[in-house]
């Protein structure tokens, strides 16, 4: 692999130059500038956010996880797709850019796709700033938020417990590290969401099976009652969209994960 004089591989150089710099990259993806500083390439679990935020291909980003004419299975496609999306709609407020991207979803009559449609609907009409707000009363406010969206507090009723330890030991067991600057414990709906999007393109983990073991234990027994939360939270807006959505897929993926290997 080609390394730039900056010491990055062409893929990481290009989102930088696509998004204007390491600050604004760095703030689209929701962490702080001395994490994307330090990388030299595009670290697998954050391909697809990458991609999302520069709009520099994958393949281009991670050849070698990528390569050029590699056929992916596109069902597996659409479920890393489903769960990156969601991840990055809990981590923080969706910007302009994508809510733009957003409104031009494509709905069906499934309900998978109804609740597409309506996301689709509700980026219509959503506007960055209200967006902030929105999101700062559902999950941060004053002390703290209308939701707290986190493994342990659903699971517990208390923060960093158990299921919080059982999330780390098991980023440990894949080799996945934290981000530097990343404030938020582990067991964060937003991470969990990240670690499933990895887990079923294969960018970590050995298979299908990790993808389907680390959802069983660590998010299908709180995270649907999560999104149903969410979908009827008082402060929840454009978020309601975002609720029904993760509800009809974490159910999907919830009888899946019933089904033989």
């Amino acid at each position: 692999m080609e390394i730039g004089t900056t010491g990055r591989e062409p893929g990481l150089e290009a989102a930088i130059r696509a998004c204007g710099g390491v600050s604004e990259l760095a703030r689209r993806l929701g962490i702080s500038q001395p994490s994307v500083s330090h990388w030299q390439r595009v670290p697998a679990e954050r391909v697809l956010a990458v991609e999302s935020a520069s709009g520099v291909p994958r393949g281009i980003l991670r050849p070698d996880l990528y390569p050029e004419g590699d056929p992916a299975d596109p069902v597996e496609e659409m479920r890393a797709l489903h769960w990156g999306l969601l991840s990055r709609l809990l981590a923080r407020a969706p910007d302009a850019a994508l809510l733009r991207q957003l409104a031009a979803l494509g709905g069906d009559d499934t309900p998978l796709g109804a609740a597409r449609g309506a996301l689709a609907e509700a980026a219509r009409s959503a506007e960055p700033a209200a967006l902030e707000r929105e999101f700062h009363d559902l999950f941060i406010g004053l002390g703290r938020g209308e939701l707290l969206p986190y493994a342990s507090y659903y699971l517990t009723g208390f923060l960093h417990e158990k299921p919080l330890a059982k999330v780390r030991a098991e980023m440990e067991r894949l080799g996945i590290a934290r981000e530097d600057g990343v404030a938020e414990p582990e067991d964060h709906i937003a991470t969990l969401a990240e670690i499933m999007a990895g887990l079923v393109r294969g960018s970590f983990g050995e298979g299908g099976d990790e993808a389907r073991r680390f959802f069983s234990r660590h998010v299908a027994p709180w995270a649907a009652t999560f999104f149903s939360d969410l979908e009827r939270a008082e402060h929840a807006r454009f978020y309601r969209a975002v609720g029904r959505l993760g509800a009809v897929f974490v159910e999907i993926e919830a009888e899946a994960a019933t089904l033989p290997a």
